[in-house]
């Protein structure tokens, strides 16, 4: 087992898996009671400023910094705390992409996001699947931990995070080992209270475990096939929790890169943390799937997303934050809510006891106290990562091409809007095309002749709130135009780990991906009088794949009035009905040709191309080339329309407000008017399916 490399925070030693036990108070009277705070960050995505690198602008909605003005005030109120990281902090801005692929962080540096939590005195962090992104010699890198694989470069002494790294279900192929610390315990110096009253120092041993979905051996295959594998989740904690025990430890805290699911367990479900609840465990921190559990709890809060409020109650309380009876706690992403778990222990039996009715969960947002105020961001973190964030903002700028009459954005693209989407499903058809025309493979070859279509995802479309939309401005027209820059392939195409790909498949698969794709939207009665929200959740928008052929050849609908897996109706190419047996070459990426999304066949087995270059490079080689954008050739090529259907009461759709002006110009005469507010902050567009 390999030894993370951290200092300890300054109330604190850290004990790691391999480590002894520290001196504990010799004496604790039977009663005494012990009140803590579990702090919980998760899928900060290198969000450490309140700033949208793709837009050049602030944004006062998100950033470590403000979490840590709630870190502070938590602090405050008890100052028995452990904050906890549950992973995905390193990629998802362009400030990740430049540490990670413009230039590099050297062994000596590290990662801006490690230096603001280790100046926060962060007691641990799991890992996230999107820390695999950038390959596991990088991985290795910027946390000092051998991997013990002979492929990966031992690191020595390089920059790192100050504090344990826990990663229990990921190991060697060969060794069957834990590539990081399975798990840490953390010997926290408390203040408790006796029955008499008195205070007492006293040290609580803090025991963490980390957990990924195991389909990050899909998702970056690339940098992990034949080198590591993913364990399952219940598995391996019903393996490490006793080991954990027998080393001392009086909690055991899971920090599961994982969302929460009730359906059966297996192995290799994606969202595996409801049932880590059944090991053992003392409390459970989860991610992954951006959302907010338990409901929050300031005044005319967000309501709870609909896949949570879908759980078994008998399972799942959202209100009170209990997951078969443990504390569980998601604090959003991006820094936008700090999750706290406040416990009280007593002393009893000669052990601590959790006093379960004394438990209280929140996801702490930054207008709790009023529902007004908004948290200032704690001044001493940015000058932490200028240097840093003016190299982002360098590379953002760098010139790339023009537009000037139409502009790029999601805000409709869940009806019909393109602009966003068009650009990028050009680049990969470009792509696909020229390298089935150029390759020396004669299989591939072969495929001249098989009509390339692309798909591809409105990635910024509402997922992380109302200010999370891809928007692209045009070109200015002045003498000196701004023009396109680095800044906006990577918001017309979030991800810059995915690599392009290609899979071959039967118009059959085509017509299953579709009706996977139009899950999306709820089913909507024609014939209800109340309001029907057509998009109830906007948590899997990365799966909604817009597809689209070269001059608009393809062609489809989605009747929203049928039930899932049987929406889609008048799927066309080239003017010809699809038949079941026709073939096609989609482009496409990494994550989908391997799996991501679970649509039917699309499993890897249909792979034909699986190319070294980002689908974000892909995008930023096509702008280059075509030099200047327009909306004729770029952003007007709709591929797909709803069914007509009249309904006798409002539908709606939310996205940010004050863009109606958006969709007149983008021709979407089925958007009608803008409406008020929800919680989230989003506005309520009414939609007529009959347009």
């Amino acid at each position: 087992m390999k030894t993370i490399h951290w200092l300890p925070p300054l109330t604190a030693l850290a004990l790691t898996a391999c480590g002894t036990s520290s001196n504990t108070v010799s004496v604790i009277p039977e009663g005494t009671v012990l009140k803590v705070a579990l702090l919980e960050t998760t899928d900060l995505h290198q969000n450490i400023l309140s700033y949208d690198y793709y837009g050049l602008k602030a944004d006062t909605s998100l950033g470590l910094e403000r979490t840590a003005a709630l870190i502070k005030s938590a602090r405050a109120e008890n100052p028995n705390t452990v904050l906890l990281d549950d992973g995905d902090v390193i990629q998802g801005t362009l400030l990740g992409d430049y540490q990670a692929v413009a230039s590099p962080v050297t062994c000596s540096g590290t990662m801006a996001i490690h230096k603001v939590m280790n100046a926060l005195q962060y007691d641990g962090a799991g890992v996230g699947n999107h820390e695999f992104n950038y390959g596991l010699n990088f991985l290795s890198q910027i946390t000092n931990t051998d991997f013990g694989l002979s492929d990966v470069t031992k690191p020595v002494n390089c920059g790192a995070p100050k504090f344990p790294v826990v990663l229990a279900n990921v190991v060697g192929i060969s060794s069957q080992k834990p590539i990081f610390n399975p798990y840490s315990i953390i010997p926290k110096k408390f203040n408790a209270t006796t029955p008499d009253g008195s205070p007492l120092s006293v040290t609580l041993n803090v025991g963490i475990m980390g957990f990924v979905p195991p389909q990050i051996m899909d998702w970056d295959q690339k940098y992990l096939a034949g080198k590591v594998m993913v364990n399952g989740a219940v598995e391996t904690a019903n393996k490490y929790i006793p080991e954990m025990r027998t080393k001392g430890a009086d909690l055991v805290v899971a920090l599961s890169h994982g969302g929460l699911d009730a359906s059966a367990y297996s192995p290799k479900m994606e969202n595996a943390s409801l049932h880590l609840t059944n090991t053992g465990i003392d409390a459970l921190m989860v991610g992954h799937s951006h959302l907010i559990f338990p409901k929050a709890k300031e005044a005319n809060g967000p309501a709870i997303d609909a896949s949570l409020a879908a759980l078994p109650a008998s399972q799942v309380d959202t209100v009170k934050g209990l997951v078969n009876g443990v504390p569980t706690v998601m604090a959003q992403s991006w820094g936008r809510r700090l999750g706290i778990i406040q416990m009280v222990l007593k002393y009893q039996g000669g052990k601590w006891v959790v006093q379960k009715d004394q438990t209280n969960v929140e996801a702490r947002g930054f207008k709790y106290k009023d529902g007004t105020t908004i948290v200032d961001a704690d001044a001493s973190v940015a000058p932490l990562v200028d240097t840093e964030h003016k190299a982002a903002l360098s590379y953002a700028t760098q010139p790339l091409g023009t537009t000037t009459d139409f502009e790029m954005s999601a805000y409709f693209a869940l009806v019909g809007d393109v602009s966003a989407i068009q650009i990028v499903n050009q680049a990969q058809i470009d792509y696909v095309k020229n390298f089935i025309t150029n390759s020396t493979d004669a299989t591939i070859a072969s495929y001249k002749t098989i009509p390339v279509i692309s798909c591809s995802a409105p990635f910024k479309a509402g997922r992380n709130g109302a200010t999370d939309f891809t928007d692209v401005a045009p070109t200015a027209t002045s003498t000196a135009p701004v023009g396109l820059q680095v800044r906006n392939p990577g918001d017309l195409y979030l991800y810059g780990n995915n690599n392009i790909q290609a899979v071959k498949i039967k118009g059959s698969d085509l017509k299953a991906w579709l009706e996977t794709v139009a899950k999306q939207f709820a089913q909507i009665n024609p014939a209800l009088t109340t309001e029907q929200d057509l998009v109830p959740s906007y948590g899997t928008i990365y799966n909604y794949d817009v597809f689209y052929a070269e001059n608009n050849a393809l062609t489809y609908q989605i009747d929203v009035t049928k039930a899932a897996g049987s929406r889609i109706v008048n799927l066309t190419y080239a003017g010809k009905p699809i038949a079941d047996t026709d073939d096609f070459i989609v482009a496409t990426n990494d994550y989908r040709a391997a799996g991501g999304g679970n649509v039917p066949g699309i499993d890897g087995s249909k792979t034909i191309i699986k190319s070294p270059d980002a689908n974000q490079a892909v995008v930023s080689d096509y702008v280059k080339k075509q030099g200047k954008l327009t909306l004729a050739k770029n952003g007007s090529g709709k591929s797909w329309s709803f069914v007509k259907a009249a309904t006798a009461g409002p539908v709606i759709l939310r996205s940010a407000p004050g863009k109606l002006a958006i969709a007149n110009n983008s021709g979407l005469s089925l958007v009608k008017s803008e409406g008020a507010l929800d919680a989230n902050g989003f506005a309520k567009y009414a939609i007529d399916l009959s347009k």
